[in-house]
């Protein structure tokens, strides 16, 4: 009788399952994994055409498509690059990207962690007021503040340059780091750093000694998050930066307008402006997971 009424249950447990899910379990073998392989390659072919274009001459692309490669191996060549690296403009503009991108994480990282702490672990009058504040910013459009930051930086003096086009990303970057990190640190146990306190660590050595190791998941998907939006930016590039030493958004832009065929420089130029984040995303990848994940599930 047990096992009669154990075969009934089974029975009565998969005819309530519904239609999708059925399907889901059935397919969740080979032949699934099979169908998200090949949407990843072809997810990846732009990717893998743009690479191949920067690796042909100007004449090869006019002529064929990037596919013809496989059959013609020859085609591929490195005079790209070198026409690239000795375009002083271009060069110039991996160079101001860099100069841009990195103060601007950095910034955004060392104050959104410092704020962030406050907000959830120091008594302050007003901080779940400001904190509200800070909430109600992240849902200010960029577009709104062009016109009158503009206006801000052209009366001291910043307009067009580096700085000014940090310091405008750095300040749409901090309400976003700033919420992330609160609530991140807000989940770390009281009783750690009670302990902490009563061993006579002060707030600084706290905040470096265990804030800052326990909060490396969160820190570090925020620094990715910051690095990709600000190098692959061209807004804020195109109204704030230096129109004659510009990041390599614009630099890769103003190459279209003069030079509309010049793809000899184009593809190589942007195969470059997207594989320096996707290096910074595969390196810091296991972080950025664990940085995702983290809240989900306590």
């Amino acid at each position: 009788m047990t096992g009669a009424n154990t075969a009934v249950v089974d029975t009565t447990v998969r005819a309530r399952r519904s239609l999708p899910s059925r399907i889901a379990a059935r397919a969740s073998g080979g032949a699934m994994r099979v169908v998200l392989v090949l949407v990843g390659l072809f997810w990846l072919m732009p990717t893998v055409g743009l690479l191949i274009s920067s690796l042909r001459d100007r004449s090869d692309i006019a002529a064929t498509g990037w596919w013809k490669v496989f059959s013609h191996p020859a085609q591929l060549t490195f005079d790209s690059y070198s026409n690239l690296l000795s375009n002083d403009k271009v060069t110039h503009s991996l160079l101001t990207t860099a100069l841009i991108t990195v103060p601007a994480t950095l910034l955004v990282v060392i104050i959104g962690a410092l704020a962030g702490y406050a907000f959830a672990w120091l008594e302050f009058p007003g901080r779940d007021w400001w904190f509200m504040v800070v909430v109600g910013l992240l849902v200010v459009p960029v577009q709104v503040a062009l016109v009158p930051v503009a206006k801000l930086f052209n009366a001291v003096g910043i307009f067009e340059t580096t700085p000014g086009v940090v310091l405008f990303h750095t300040a749409f970057g901090l309400p976003f780091a700033i919420f992330l990190l609160r609530n991140f640190f807000a989940e770390i146990p009281r009783e750690l750093l009670e302990a902490a306190r009563l061993d006579g660590a002060g707030e600084v050595r706290l905040f470096t000694r265990v804030i800052l190791p326990l909060g490396g998941p969160a820190i570090a998907s925020l620094g990715i998050f910051q690095f990709l939006w600000v190098w692959n930016d061209m807004l804020i590039a195109l109204i704030f930066a230096d129109s004659g030493n510009p990041p390599i958004t614009v630099a890769l832009q103003q190459q279209v307008r003069q030079f509309g065929s010049n793809i000899d420089i184009l593809a190589p130029g942007a195969f470059l402006s997207m594989i320096v984040p996707l290096a910074v995303f595969f390196a810091f990848q296991r972080q950025f997971v664990s940085g995702v994940m983290a809240g989900a599930v306590k």
